[in-house]
């Protein structure tokens, strides 16, 4: 087998007329989805944000909500600065590495599940997003615990 010895090169690219320029790979075709990936529809914006807040619902029932995986993923995502019980007042808080994060009983802000998923979504101030790290499932579990926490924080 001589040629396992001396494999002859090919340029895949430039030896196609399937790209344009010949050395360069195809994008996507526009409105393809990559494969694990569901879009979401509302925007990045104060306008998104609002429209999360007074239309967006879990789609989890009572029966779907797990409580204890939902704290599990906030104590690795979210207790870091928000604290342990959500008052704002984690480590990195505690620390003075970051200021300003407030509790989520606070009423000036009113939180509830569709602000909630848009801001770990997205963001918010200097909150980054935490999309690439939590599926859309977790995120809904991490917003029940969230909720809860609001609760307990309130009574």
């Amino acid at each position: 087998m001589p040629d396992m010895y001396n494999s002859e090169g090919y340029e895949t690219y430039s030896e196609s007329n399937a790209f344009a320029n010949g050395v360069e790979a195809q994008l996507p075709v526009e409105g393809s989805i990559p494969r694990g990936y569901i879009p979401f529809d509302i925007d990045n914006s104060t306008a998104g944000y609002d429209l999360a807040k007074a239309t967006l619902t879990s789609p989890l029932d009572s029966t779907q909500v797990d409580l204890t995986r939902g704290k599990e993923l906030y104590d690795i995502y979210c207790g870091i600065c928000h604290g342990n019980k959500g008052k704002g007042q984690g480590k990195l808080v505690k620390r003075e590495k970051i200021l300003g994060i407030p509790s989520y009983d606070d009423a000036g802000r009113a939180i509830n599940e569709g602000s909630t998923y848009h801001t770990i979504y997205y963001g918010k101030n200097a909150m980054g997003s935490h999309a690439n790290q939590l599926n859309e499932e977790e995120r809904w579990q991490v917003v029940s615990y969230v909720l809860k926490l609001k609760a307990d924080l309130e009574n």
